[in-house]
């Protein structure tokens, strides 16, 4: 039989109100009687009845994302923290898929389905800074990644700039001096590739390195296949370098590979360092230095300050902006040779 409040209380050593305190995210709350009710619902596989709870409070305890693409394995491991973080918090999670396309952000956002949820944590790529004002709507959304800033919801992102800046550093300290960038946006200042481009070239800059355009491979998509395209269109362009910045994991394992089949050896001849702290990258040979941009606390805040907005706590609150703490991982590809 499905586990009850009252299962989750007795296991928990606590009240059937404190679980409910706990689900409904209500603070004031003991930080070790929260973790013991959290993982009370855990162990206990505790789904709230949702029909019961909307009834009750019209509320569905359903939120939903709206990512680009799952086929993309960022977003894929974000659905996944987020899931994760939801669960943690009684909620469950409704996804949609928009395929980074701006229409199909702006239907989603006009849906009748989000009927079916409290709110939206929305991570729009299509969109630009120009459309912030149709994400004034009638229901708690919450906004994720770097297109749209300054907008008249709350934000949660990461470090784009400075652990791009960071990245570079890393190899510069490796003692490289020519950092190729594979996933370059032609004329794109907003958006991930345009702002960890800055960091870039901010690195270069501290380090007192001159920027040389030749070094920055462009592409469209971030999937391995363009940072494979790229990789050999660098190496055909005859330019130097002897190391290479991926804006994500996926661009730079592309890109890996077909050094690798140039008889370019990693890192002796060229370093490598991604972006997104993927799972795969562990596993890869070499295995990928990269960025962790925080992926975990991006999806527990966001989560957080939804139910925040879904409870009315905040009030009118005006919308607040965070983010994610960053850390280099130190890997096989970018390892001091020798």
């Amino acid at each position: 039989m499905a586990a009850t409040l009252r299962d989750v209380a007795l296991a928990a050593g606590v009240s059937i109100k404190t679980v409910s305190n706990v689900i409904n995210d209500y603070e004031h709350i003991r930080a070790d009687t929260k973790r013991r009710v959290l993982e009370a619902i855990t162990e206990l596989g505790y789904s709230p009845n949702l029909s019961a709870r909307s009834l009750r409070s019209g509320r569905t305890g359903v939120i939903g994302l709206a990512v680009p693409e799952l086929k993309l394995s960022y977003f894929a491991e974000l659905a996944d923290s987020i899931i994760k973080a939801a669960e943690r918090r009684g909620l469950k999670v409704l996804i949609e898929q928009t395929g980074g396309d701006r229409a199909h952000e702006l239907e989603i956002l006009a849906s009748p389905r989000l009927q079916l949820t409290d709110g939206l944590l929305f991570s729009p790529l299509g969109m630009s800074n120009e459309d912030a004002h149709y994400l004034t709507v009638g229901f708690p959304l919450v906004l994720l990644g770097e297109r749209i800033f300054g907008g008249p919801t709350d934000h949660v992102t990461m470090s784009n700039v400075e652990s791009a800046r960071a990245a570079t550093a890393h190899l510069v300290a490796r003692g490289r001096r020519r950092i190729a960038v594979v996933g370059g946006h032609l004329d794109e200042v907003i958006g991930s590739a345009g702002l960890r481009l800055r960091g870039y070239r901010q690195a270069l800059e501290e380090a007192g390195i001159p920027f040389d355009p030749a070094l920055v491979g462009y592409t469209t998509l971030w999937h391995r296949s363009n940072g494979a395209t790229t990789m050999r269109e660098l190496l055909a362009s005859g330019v130097g370098f002897d190391a290479v910045f991926g804006m994500n994991d996926t661009l730079a394992l592309g890109a890996m590979r077909v050094l690798q089949e140039a008889g370019r050896r990693i890192p002796d001849d060229v370093a490598v360092i991604g972006f997104d702290d993927l799972d795969e990258g562990r596993y890869s040979l070499p295995t990928l230095s990269t960025i962790d941009p925080g992926r975990d606390e991006i999806a527990d805040t966001a989560v957080r300050v939804l139910q925040e907005r879904i409870s009315g706590r905040k009030g009118d609150m005006p919308p607040r902006a965070f983010e994610a703490r960053f850390q280099v991982i130190e890997r096989e590809s970018s390892a001091l040779a020798g």
